[in-house]
């Protein structure tokens, strides 16, 4: 891949990180001055479930990048998790946002990072389908009639023997997912500045 797909590729993939990056930030400030109404058992429940979601998104994340990495204008893809779904890295980032959400304690924030997510990777899967379409033609037209933008479809799925990567790109992914657990440690010193009333609930969510 190289030239002007390579670059236009570049910019959406820029684009998904700008997004995670700002999610993550909206996230961060509803927990700074805001309380979960939810009882402390449901409060760390969800925490957990959060945790889940976001160790899912990482996994997805790199099961994704194996299949994909410096191939996304070169060929179309269609095994493995791009056999159930044409956006599994926007999938899985969809989930791990909705995890970093849950560490707020509230069901509001959870469902507002899936949602704000899932909105602003629609606008960017929109732009790329355009772009690739110009780039792989027929093919790549055959695949968007036969496999869901977002949601996966799992009886669709099909994989091949083997697969190859590059290590650069796979390691950047994981860099990027671990980027969700620094969250972790952050939410829980606020939590603790709240209890000890050094930082102002400004509004509490269920």
């Amino acid at each position: 891949m190289s030239g002007e797909p390579a670059k236009a590729i570049a910019a959406y993939q820029a684009m998904r990180r700008y997004v995670l990056a700002f999610l993550i930030g909206v996230v961060c400030f509803l927990l700074v001055f805001s309380s979960s109404l939810q009882s402390e058992m449901s409060h760390e429940l969800l925490e957990a479930y959060g945790l889940a979601l976001i160790l899912v998104g990482i996994g997805g994340r790199l099961w994704s990048i194996l299949y994909i990495g410096g191939r996304k204008s070169a060929e179309v893809v269609s095994t493995g998790p791009y056999s159930v779904t044409r956006n599994p890295l926007y999938f899985f980032s969809t989930l791990a946002a909705a995890g970093v959400g849950a560490q707020t304690g509230s069901f509001v924030v959870t469902a507002l990072a899936a949602g704000f997510c899932m909105m602003a990777f629609h606008i960017v899967a929109l732009r790329e389908e355009r772009h690739l379409k110009a780039v792989l033609g027929e093919p790549y037209r055959a695949y968007l009639e036969s496999v869901p933008r977002f949601l996966p479809a799992p009886r669709l799925f099909r994989d091949r023997e083997e697969v190859t990567f590059r290590p650069r790109i796979l390691n950047r992914t994981l860099v990027d997912g671990l980027a969700f657990f620094a969250a972790l440690p952050f939410f829980e010193l606020i939590e603790r500045g709240q209890e000890m009333g050094l930082i102002p609930i400004l509004f509490r969510l269920y």
